[in-house]
């Protein structure tokens, strides 16, 4: 079987994602598949629209990969792959769209608020969220851009640097609290939550060194918390993942305040990393599942798309 696999990109998670195709690459040959990869650069779309494979595995991150435009041209050219579709793909890519749909499904988020760059003004803008905030891209992963503001001074230049990555700001209530995240993988009638995994980044949050440099977190699996919590969790996961519409498998992080209230969701991860130090290979890690069996498994659900 001819799989493809798209990594690199052009986003600002470039190197996360040379990184996880090259995790991919390696696991789909050790299983004896027929393996082509294509450093993506949608400047150089020929490389997929002349793609001899029987399937795609799509190992990019950011912008032009995990936000539905790959799996467009995925679906116009007739080639399955791995991972959500368009509408899971966007919706998952863009926060404050995603919060919505969450709150349908009655899972608990944070307060916001939305900016757009091109409305923005700094000395009208009314935030009306008590301090420390969040401010981050809407639709950037990796933390990249993110700021967690004591002032309003520290909040006006967290929204500057947010909107150097993006049009779309969000500010959010910071929440105190447990990181975590809970990996989902199956079909679409029977998709399941895999082990609660505990965060526990060296630095003082879950930034992009604590996540993709040797040492810069631990993972606890299982995590350290109480039977209830764990189940809550691991429900609202797949109720996360099935309100965006996701399918054979994403990564759904949660913050579990330290006051005890309800967990909140943070995000939808649907191209979630796969490189030596990522969390849903620890995940599956938890169950007995290699990461070589967890790539075979993600393929051959796809296939049953």
């Amino acid at each position: 079987m001819k799989v493809a696999v798209l990594y690199g990109g052009t986003s600002a998670e470039r190197e996360v994602s040379l990184s996880s195709g090259k995790g991919i690459i390696n696991a789909l040959r050790s299983k004896g598949y027929d393996v082509t990869g294509i450093d993506f650069n949608p400047n150089d779309l020929g490389k997929v629209v002349n793609l001899e494979a029987d399937l795609v595995f799509i190992g990019l991150h950011g912008r032009f990969g995990e936000d539905g435009r790959v799996q467009g041209i995925l679906d116009v050219l007739g080639i399955p792959y791995v991972g959500s579709g368009v509408l899971g793909s966007a919706l998952a890519m863009d926060k404050a769209k995603s919060k919505k749909m969450f709150c349908t499904a009655g899972i608990r988020v944070a307060k916001d608020k939305v900016l757009h760059k091109h409305s923005y003004n700094r000395e009208t803008v009314e935030l009306n969220i008590s301090y420390p905030i969040v401010v981050k891209p809407n639709s950037e992963g990796s933390t990249i851009g993110l700021t967690i503001a004591h002032s309003e001074e520290e909040a006006y230049q967290g929204i500057e640097e947010a909107f150097r990555f993006d049009e779309v700001v969000l500010v959010e209530e910071f929440i105190s609290g447990k990181e975590v995240t809970v990996a989902v993988m199956g079909e679409k009638d029977n998709v399941n939550a895999l082990p609660v995994v505990e965060i526990i980044p060296k630095n003082s949050y879950y930034d992009y060194e604590s996540k993709y440099a040797a040492g810069g977190s631990e993972h606890i699996v299982p995590a350290r918390l109480e039977e209830k919590i764990t189940a809550s969790l691991q429900t609202n996961a797949v109720l996360a993942h099935k309100a965006l519409g996701c399918e054979v498998y994403s990564r759904v992080d949660f913050i579990v305040p330290h006051d005890g209230s309800e967990p909140v969701i943070l995000e939808v991860n649907t191209l979630p990393g796969m490189t030596p130090t990522s969390l849903f290979p620890d995940a599956a890690k938890a169950v007995g599942i290699s990461y070589e069996e967890m790539i075979d498994q993600l393929v051959k659900l796809s296939l049953k798309k």
